[in-house]
């Protein structure tokens, strides 16, 4: 019987790392969180320091039990939940469960490979309490919000509305949004390009800005002359027709361009929207699949 246990979220990802630890390690899945908030109490005690009332999640009975049952037959207990703060909440909360069995400790990787895996069992940790309370001081405020507000738009607005830490601040942001687009005015500009060549017949694009001592602006706010209607832009239009066109001066400079910064959560559903036309849900799932990895005929695996 094994002497280790390690205790990660998804099924997948115990497959995996079962395969590179090997004998002497039972590797299980705790199904991501196994204790929360009681879903029909307010359970936050507000006149004790804001002291929360955790309970097994409904359903999670089955998985706290062989849990319990795997830790009674180990001697170290190795949490490995997702190296984030959701991750290190649930490793908290299993160890509150789990705390009179064998030693436990924390490990974290990154990613999921044999040399990170292997690495990050010989070099635990204890659990990062400041990320613990993080998790829970973000958890609280979600449960006074919902539970304090939305039963008062209930009686004010209508029965099924929801209030949220998150969701009723970006409602309110929409809000405004949508009364400043109601109340915009749209003013009408336009625009003279012309299409030139230089002696090598390369052509370039080139916009006009100044006309005599007047200087043309691009949009309404910016500063200069607005071209305000087509007819006025005929007149302009007309007025260049046959001119000779001299460049009158050539500035070059370098610029330097940041390459764009990794994808975090958000950016990553937006441009998987914007390219790809996947929901935030699919986006999600297809990431986590790649995390986890995939396995190849010859045993391998990639993610």
């Amino acid at each position: 019987m094994a002497k280790k246990l390690v205790i990660v979220e998804s099924p997948a990802k115990a497959r995996t790392l079962k395969k590179f630890l090997g004998k002497g390690f039972e590797v299980t899945a705790c199904g991501g969180h196994i204790r929360d908030l009681p879903p029909k109490s307010l359970g936050v005690k507000i006149d004790k320091d804001f002291t929360p009332n955790y309970k097994i999640i409904k359903g999670k009975e089955k998985i706290v039990k062989e849990l319990k049952k795997l830790a009674q037959a180990a001697d170290t207990i190795f949490l490995a939940p997702d190296p984030d703060r959701e991750g290190e909440a649930i490793a908290w909360h299993l160890k509150a469960l789990l705390e009179k069995t064998g030693k436990i400790l924390r490990i974290e990787f990154h990613e999921i490979t044999e040399e990170a895996v292997t690495s990050a069992v010989k070099n635990p940790r204890e659990i990062d309490m400041p990320r613990v309370n993080a998790q829970q001081a973000r958890r609280i405020l979600d449960r006074l919000v919902g539970y304090k507000i939305s039963p008062l738009l209930w009686k004010k607005v209508r029965k099924g509305l929801s209030a949220g830490r998150v969701q009723s601040v970006a409602v309110r942001l929409i809000c405004e949004r949508e009364e400043k687009i109601k109340a915009f005015k749209p003013e009408e500009y336009w625009d003279i390009l012309a299409k030139l060549a230089n002696q090598e017949k390369t052509e370039f694009s080139a916009k006009l800005v100044a006309k005599g001592e007047d200087s043309l602006g691009v949009r309404p706010k910016e500063k200069g002359k607005v071209i305000s209607s087509e007819a006025e832009a005929k007149k302009i239009l007309k007025e260049l027709e046959g001119a000779q066109y001299t460049v009158g001066a050539v500035r070059k400079k370098e610029q330097k361009r940041h390459s764009a910064p990794p994808f975090i959560t958000s950016t990553l559903q937006q441009e998987a929207s914007r390219k790809l036309g996947f929901s935030a849900k699919k986006t999600m799932v297809l990431a986590q699949k790649l995390y986890e990895g995939m396995d190849l005929q010859d045993e391998s695996r990639v993610g």
